[in-house]
């Protein structure tokens, strides 16, 4: 059985970690259309920031009636 990586600059991550959007190498993107965000939403953001060495994350939910209701910011301690 074989694997494939998705590529984000030189930085290599299996199939089943796929960022959204990965913004100047600074800000991890993730994209829901829930009808709430669960804690699986966060956990999965801070993975794809500590795999990326990254420090910012927003979560963007568009099931929302005003996008900003739908906005969470996520930061990596390290």
């Amino acid at each position: 059985m074989t694997t494939t990586s998705d590529v984000y600059d030189h930085i290599y991550l299996d199939v089943g970690y796929r960022i959204d959007l990965f913004v100047n190498h600074d800000l991890v993107v993730e994209l829901k259309s829930v009808v709430s965000l669960q804690p699986v939403h966060l956990a999965q953001t801070l993975t794809y920031l500590r795999l990326a060495d990254c420090r910012h994350g927003l979560i963007l939910n568009f099931n929302v009636a005003l996008l900003r209701d739908g906005i969470k910011s996520v930061v990596n301690g390290y």
